[in-house]
């Protein structure tokens, strides 16, 4: 059985010594970004590997042209997916400390490279620690590395062009996951600009959640069925400030069992760039 969208701590713990499961470790804070690793090295789930959001799923930001956290190089990321023992016959289960707001980006990149069977932990390390399942700690062990073929899924995602066009579609629901204030342009603590894409409406990632956890599937369709009237998931576009917490809406869109929405990659932060250089 696959486990593509959520999974709870009790069913990772009774899978956790399975040859077939690789558990990534994704914790990440914008303020300090070895913060992360730093809690890694402490502890965290037993033979979890370390993903880094800057050196591991993101590219080189190029100033005027991308956003704060470029796509990976397909390529690349598949090497380091396999030095971490990945492959097409592996169940990954990617957590963090923020309910899952950056462990989506790897669940994301997964389903980009055409990766199925990737799950994230509700709840994520929290959960995990609080549930008193065992901890590990110390210096990792060296996965034993796999090949990892990524066949890439290209209409997961949307460029800038194509923001273009379809926020002036009425077909089209264009999806800010941001805090209200931010999409109000009301402060802007990261992106030099304040304010939103024109015809984006605001679904705020955090009202995924509940108690730290992922709201039932039942209610999160009927979240954002409502707020996109019901236009199918191909015609449902999610965007935040650099393209990481769009994708926590696009795993709850998922889990809410609507299908595959698209990930503007390069978000707010790409946006106001291009449109700063025209």
């Amino acid at each position: 059985m696959l486990h593509t969208t959520l999974i709870g701590a009790p069913l990772l713990a009774a899978h956790l010594n399975r040859s077939n499961w690789v558990v990534v470790d994704c914790r990440f804070e914008l303020s300090d970004t070895e913060a992360g690793r730093r809690a890694y090295a402490v502890s965290r789930i037993p033979g979890a590997r370390y993903a880094h959001l800057d050196e591991d799923l993101s590219s080189a930001v190029i100033p005027g042209k991308t956003g704060r956290h470029p796509l990976p190089d397909a390529q690349k990321l598949a090497a380091r997916l396999g030095q971490w023992g990945i492959d097409a016959s592996t169940q990954v289960v990617a957590y963090d400390a923020q309910s899952g707001a950056t462990a989506a980006r790897l669940w994301w990149l997964l389903r980009w490279l055409g990766h199925e069977a990737v799950a994230v932990l509700d709840g994520g390390w929290d959960a995990w620690s609080a549930g008193g399942y065992s901890i590990e700690s110390g210096p990792a062990a060296t996965p034993l590395p796999r090949v990892f073929t990524p066949r890439l899924r290209p209409e997961l995602a949307a460029d800038a062009a194509a923001v273009e066009a379809l926020r002036q579609d009425p077909a089209f629901a264009l999806v800010d996951v941001r805090a209200p204030e931010r999409y109000r342009g009301e402060v802007e603590p990261i992106d030099p600009v304040a304010g939103h894409i024109e015809g984006a409406i605001n679904l705020p990632f955090a009202d995924n959640l509940q108690h730290g956890r992922f709201r039932p599937a039942e209610a999160l369709r009927e979240h954002y069925e409502q707020a996109t009237a019901h236009k199918p998931a191909q015609r449902v576009v999610f965007y935040c400030g650099s393209g990481v917490t769009a994708c926590h809406g696009i795993l709850a869109y998922a889990h809410a069992g609507l299908g595959d929405a698209l990930l503007y990659p390069g978000s707010w932060s790409e946006w106001i760039a291009v449109n700063e250089m025209q």
